[in-house]
């Protein structure tokens, strides 16, 4: 059975058609891209705020406060060395071992860190989403900042131990930021789609951190990626455009004089870092404004 709109009596319009005329529309509806983009930076300041509140907030309950920004990664990679580095001797095979895998813990450690957190962002946050009206992109953005300072706290260690280990300071360091911020841009586009996917599938945070254990071990952090090669030629080529895999090797490219590399080409390396930053930037980012109208319901 058909349903008749109604029709304003005095003048004539339905009741969509008199909405439209005064500017009105359906409360949560899914802004244009172009429009999203807009408000989404007009609200730069509130995402570093709240990056930087956070930040401040996840070490506040630790009597050494921030100080563990710079104690975590050097923990953690004190315990790596003693499996991987003296137990499984892997040092034996890879010059400066040390600097080797603390480059790529630290470099890995940051996409892992924000792909956990951005899971979560949209679920933990249903208070503030159900209570205020603001791009809910926000949240997730907020957690990659978030975690890229924590990342610049760690880098400031990462330099002090790569040249206590005895690498050299060349012009190659200069690489290192444009190829952190590649890193960065992949990983607000990751976190972006996995914002969505959390938000509708609660369990997801069970399961990603043993996504991310698999995805590290396929990324040549704690061994030599020569290792790789003892794959068949397809699976070694699969590789080789591992994003994350790609990022480490750029870091280490650019601090490390003599540290195994499975991609040779440095030029491929920056192709396939870039190709990987834009198409997960982007597409994470459409992904999860299509489902900008869904969060906080239900």
């Amino acid at each position: 059975m058909a349903t008749t709109a109604l029709v304003d009596p005095d003048t004539g319009l339905t009741q969509a058609q008199l909405a439209a005329r005064h500017g009105l529309r359906v409360a949560g509806e899914r802004p244009s891209l172009v429009e999203y983009s807009r408000r989404l930076w007009a609200y730069r300041h509130f995402i570093a705020a709240y990056a930087n509140a956070k930040l401040v907030a996840s070490y506040s309950n630790a009597k050494l406060g921030q100080l563990w920004q710079v104690l975590t990664p050097l923990t953690n990679a004190a315990v790596y060395y003693l499996i991987f580095g003296v137990v499984l001797a892997q040092n034996d095979n890879i010059p400066n071992f040390i600097a080797y895998l603390t480059t790529g813990l630290f470099i890995f450690n940051f996409t892992q860190s924000a792909i956990l957190a951005g899971t979560q962002s949209i679920s933990s946050n249903l208070g503030l989403i159900r209570a205020l009206h603001f791009p809910r992109a926000s949240l997730p953005l907020s957690t990659t900042i978030t975690q890229f300072q924590q990342l610049l706290a760690s880098m400031v260690v990462l330099v002090g131990i790569v040249l206590v280990t005895g690498e050299p300071l060349t012009w190659k360091w200069l690489m290192l930021l444009p190829a952190l911020l590649l890193q960065a841009v992949f990983n607000a586009g990751v976190v972006l789609f996995v914002a969505r996917l959390g938000a509708k599938a609660s369990d997801l945070k069970q399961v990603m951190p043993f996504i991310m254990r698999t995805w590290m071990y396929g990324s040549g952090v704690l061994y030599s990626v020569s290792l790789f090669d003892r794959l068949p030629g397809w699976a070694t080529t699969l590789v080789q455009y591992n994003p994350l895999l790609v990022y480490i090797e750029l870091a280490r490219y650019a601090l490390l004089e003599e540290a195994p590399l499975l991609n040779e080409s440095l030029t491929q390396l920056w192709l396939v870092g870039a190709g990987w930053a834009l198409v997960a930037g982007i597409g994470g980012f459409i992904y999860f404004w299509r489902g900008e109208q869904e969060y906080g319901r239900g």
